[in-house]
C-alpha cells in the first residue's frame, strides 16, 4: 500500500523503507532549490547596488561607434505629396505681382466695382468664407466653409443619416468548419456500451447561420434566422446513429418589444438605439445638430458680408483721404515756393521759409502714409482684394463706384427691437440648443425606468441525411429543407425579461445632468437676448452720432476753407504772420479727412444696425437656399408623394411634437421701418474728383464753387 498523508496524522503501510528514501530525496531537492534561489537573489541585489558601473567597463563593439541610419531619418522633416488641382484661389495666389507701395494711383488702370458686385464675388469666389483676420493660416480648423452644413448632415456618427441607419435592417451570416479528434474518459469494455460511449471522438462538424434583424421606431425588434449544423461521425458511436453524416437546423422568428425602458417612438427618436444612459444620438438630436450647423454657416456668411462692406467703405474713404492730404501738400508747396521767392527778393524771413518747408515735408510724409501705410490706400485695396478672391496686386486698382449714403436714416426702435429678438441668427442657434436640451431631458426621464422586454420566439426544426436534393423518398427526414418546411417539429417560447438596477442611480444622475444643461442653455438664451438689445441700442446711438458728425465736420470743413482764404490774403498783404496760415492749412486738411471718415463711419453704422437687428442679408440682397436636388431624389419624392393623401380628420391624428415651428427665411425683406430723410443739399461728389482720379504729382484744383454755394444756403 501507499502512504496516505493527511493534515494531522500519517498512516504508514508496509513499504516504509522505500517511502522514507523518497521523502529524503524530495527534501534534498528542496534544499538545493533554496540555496540556488538565495544565490540568484544575491547576484541581482549586487548588480542593483553597483548600478551601471560594470556595464561602463565593457569595451564598445565595432558597431557601437557607427552612426545609425535611423539617427538621421526617424525625425527628419519631410514635405507631403498631395494631388494638386487648380482653383480660383490658388490661381490668384500664384499670379500676384509685386505689391504697390508709392506708385501714383492716377497712372494705374482702375477696375470699377460696386458694393453689390463685391459681395457677390466674395461669396462665389471660394467655398471658404474669408475674414479680415486671416485665421485660415493660424487655425484652419476654425474656419467656416460652404461644406460645413453638408459635413454635419453626412457625419457618420452624429448626422441624420447616421441616426436613421440604426433602424436599417441588418443581415449577418457565418460559416465554420471544425475537426474533432480527442480521447474520452469512457471504458471500451462492457459489450455494446462502447458504441454509445466510445473511448475517443472523431467527427467533422460544420455550422452555418444567417440572420436578418430590423428595429422599429417604437423600440421593437424583429429577427428571422436560419441555423444549419452538419456532423459527420467517424468513431464507434457511428453504429448507434440513424445517419452517419446528418444535417440539423431550424428556422426561427423572434419578436422583442420593450415595455418600459426603451419603449416608444419619442424615446427612440431622441436617444437612438444605443440604450446607454446619458447618450443621445437619435434622429431628432441629429436634426438639431444639422440646424445648428446651418445657423453657424449663416453667421459666417453675415460676418463675411459685414467684412466686405467694411473694407469697401474703408477703401472709399482712403481715396478721399488721400485726395485731401494731396491738396494739403500742394497748398503747403505753394506757400513754401512763395516764401522762397520772397526770400530771394529780400522781403522774406528765413524762419518763415523754414516753417513752410517743414510743413511741406510733413504733408509729404502724410501722403506717403496714405498710400503705403497700414491704413493706406494700397493696404485697404489689398484687403478688399483678399475678401473677394483677387490677387494681392495685378497692376490695376479697385475703384469703388457705389456712392455712400449721406441722408439721414431713421429706424423705428420698437420694430427693430422686435426683429432683432426674433431674427438674429445667434438667438435661433441658441433656441435650437435649448430645444436639444429639452429633448435630452425627456429622454433622460424616460430612461429612468427598469428594463422589461417581452420576447417571443417560434421555430421550425428539422433533421436530414442531405441538406437539399432528392433522396430515396422513403426514409423519413430525407433532407433538412423538406424536414423543416413540412412543419413536423415546431417550437415556441414567450416570456418577459426584467432588469432593474437597484436605486436607478445612474439614470437619476442623467436626469439631474439634463436639467442643469437645460437651465444653463435657457440662461444663455436670456443673456443673449439682453446682450443683443444692448448692441442694438449701441448701433442706434452710433447712427445718430455719426450722422451728426457728418454735418458737423462738413460745416467745419467749410469754415476752415474760409479761414484759409482770409489768412492767405492777410499773409500776402503782410498783416499776419505765416504761422496762422500754416495752422489753417493743417486744420482744413484735418477737417476734410474727418469729414470723409465720418461719411464712411456713418455707412458702417447703418450696416451695423442691420446686422444687429438681423436684416443684413436682406439689406445686402443675399439669399440663402438649399442646393438643387439630384434628379433621382426628385423622382423618388414624386413617386412617394403620389401615395400620400391628406387625412380627413387631421386633428384626431396623434403625432410627435415638432422640433421647429416651420420654415424661416433669414433673407426675407422686412416691412419698411422708419423714414429716410434727404437733404436739399449734397455734401459729397460736388466739385470733388472721384476716387481713382487723384494725381499725387500735380497740383489739385481748389474746392469748387458749389461747396461755397451750398454753404451759403446752409446756415
Amino acid at each position: 500500500m501507499d502512504r496516505q498523508f493527511t493534515k494531522n496524522d500519517c498512516v504508514e503501510t508496509d513499504s516504509v523503507p522505500t517511502q522514507n528514501a523518497d521523502v529524503k530525496r524530495r527534501v534534498s531537492k528542496r534544499r538545493r532549490r533554496r540555496v540556488l534561489a538565495s544565490l540568484l537573489c544575491g547576484c541581482v541585489s549586487t548588480l542593483a547596488t553597483v548600478g551601471c558601473g560594470l556595464t561602463q567597463k565593457i569595451p564598445d563593439s565595432p558597431y557601437d561607434t557607427k552612426t545609425s541610419y535611423h539617427d538621421h531619418s526617424a525625425l527628419r522633416i519631410e514635405y507631403p505629396q498631395v494631388h494638386e488641382c487648380a482653383t480660383p484661389s490658388s490661381t490668384a495666389a500664384a499670379s500676384a505681382n509685386a505689391p504697390n507701395a508709392l506708385q501714383d494711383p492716377a497712372k494705374m488702370p482702375a477696375i470699377e466695382l460696386t458694393l453689390q458686385d463685391a459681395i457677390q464675388q466674395a461669396l462665389r469666389s471660394s467655398p471658404v468664407l474669408r475674414s479680415i483676420g486671416g485665421a485660415v493660416v493660424t487655425s484652419p480648423s476654425a474656419v467656416t466653409t460652404s461644406y460645413d452644413p453638408a459635413l454635419a448632415h453626412a457625419n457618420p456618427s452624429l448626422g441624420v443619416e447616421a441616426a436613421l441607419s440604426a433602424f436599417d435592417a441588418q443581415y449577418s451570416q457565418s460559416l465554420f468548419w471544425e475537426k474533432v479528434d480527442q480521447p474520452r474518459n469512457f471504458s471500451i469494455t462492457g459489450g455494446g456500451i462502447g458504441t454509445v460511449f466510445p473511448s475517443f471522438a472523431n467527427q467533422t462538424v460544420a455550422s452555418y447561420s444567417n440572420e436578418i434583424t430590423k428595429r422599429t421606431a417604437t423600440g421593437a425588434s424583429f429577427a428571422l434566422r436560419n441555423v444549419v449544423g452538419y456532423t459527420r461521425t467517424d468513431d464507434p458511436s457511428r453504429a448507434s446513429q440513424l445517419y452517419p453524416s446528418a444535417f440539423t437546423g431550424y428556422l426561427e422568428a423572434e419578436y422583442r418589444q420593450p415595455l418600459m425602458k426603451g419603449a416608444g417612438a419619442t424615446y427612440n427618436r431622441i436617444a437612438g438605439t444605443s440604450g446607454a444612459i446619458g447618450t443621445y444620438n437619435g434622429v431628432l438630436i441629429a436634426r438639431v445638430n444639422e440646424d445648428v450647423a446651418l445657423a453657424d454657416f449663416e453667421a459666417a456668411v453675415i460676418s463675411l458680408i459685414a467684412d466686405v462692406e467694411q473694407a469697401y467703405w474703408d477703401l472709399t474713404a482712403s481715396y478721399r483721404i488721400l485726395e485731401a492730404v494731396v491738396k494739403g501738400r500742394e497748398a503747403a508747396l505753394q506757400t513754401f515756393q512763395y516764401q522762397q521767392v520772397r526770400l530771394e527778393v529780400g522781403t522774406g524771413r528765413r524762419d518763415e521759409e523754414a516753417q513752410a518747408r517743414s510743413q511741406y515735408y510733413q504733408f509729404e510724409a502724410q501722403v506717403q502714409s496714405s498710400l503705403a501705410g497700414t491704413t493706406g490706400l494700397y493696404a485697404l485695396e489689398q484687403r478688399l482684394r483678399y475678401l473677394i478672391g483677387m490677387p494681392a496686386s495685378d497692376g490695376a486698382l479697385l475703384k469703388p463706384t457705389t456712392s455712400p449714403v449721406d441722408a439721414k436714416v431713421v429706424f423705428d426702435w420698437e420694430s427693430a427691437l422686435g426683429q432683432a429678438l426674433a431674427r438674429r441668427v445667434e438667438i435661433r442657434r441658441q433656441k435650437f440648443n435649448v430645444k436639444r436640451r429639452e429633448m435630452e431631458l425627456t429622454a433622460a426621464r424616460l430612461n429612468r425606468r427598469p428594463q422589461a422586454d417581452f420576447v417571443g420566439q417560434y421555430r421550425w426544426r428539422g433533421l436530414g441525411d442531405h441538406l437539399i436534393g432528392d433522396g430515396d423518398g422513403i426514409s423519413p427526414n430525407d433532407n433538412l429543407v423538406h424536414s423543416i418546411t413540412d412543419g413536423d417539429y415546431q417550437e415556441w417560447s414567450a416570456g418577459v425579461e426584467f432588469t432593474a438596477p437597484i436605486g436607478l442611480r445612474a439614470a437619476s444622475s442623467a436626469v439631474a445632468h439634463a436639467k442643469l444643461n437645460l437651465q444653463r442653455e435657457r440662461a444663455l438664451l436670456s443673456e443673449t437676448e439682453l446682450r443683443i438689445s444692448h448692441d442694438l441700442a449701441d448701433a442706434g446711438r452710433t447712427i445718430e452720432l455719426t450722422y451728426q458728425l457728418v454735418e458737423t465736420n462738413y460745416n467745419r470743413y467749410l469754415a476752415d476753407l474760409r479761414q484759409v482764404d482770409v489768412l492767405r490774403r492777410r499773409y500776402r498783404d503782410g498783416t499776419d504772420n505765416i504761422n496762422f496760415l500754416l495752422q489753417a492749412q493743417r486744420q482744413v486738411v484735418t477737417s476734410e479727412v474727418e469729414f470723409y471718415q465720418s461719411i464712411s463711419n456713418y455707412n458702417v453704422a447703418i450696416r451695423d444696425f442691420h446686422r444687429q437687428k438681423g436684416s443684413l442679408l436682406a439689406y445686402a440682397e443675399v439669399n440663402l437656399a438649399e442646393g438643387a436636388w439630384c434628379p433621382g431624389a426628385e423622382r423618388d419624392a414624386y413617386e412617394l408623394g403620389r401615395f400620400l393623401e391628406p387625412r380627413c380628420q387631421p386633428e384626431k391624428v396623434s403625432v410627435p411634437c415638432p422640433v421647429t415651428s416651420g420654415p424661416f427665411d433669414p433673407s426675407a425683406t422686412q416691412p419698411t421701418v422708419g423714414t429716410v430723410s434727404s437733404n436739399d443739399w449734397q455734401m459729397i461728389d460736388e466739385g470733388i474728383s472721384s476716387p481713382g482720379d487723384v494725381n499725387i504729382a500735380t497740383e489739385l484744383p481748389a474746392p469748387s464753387e458749389s461747396l461755397d454755394a451750398s454753404a451759403a444756403e446752409k446756415p
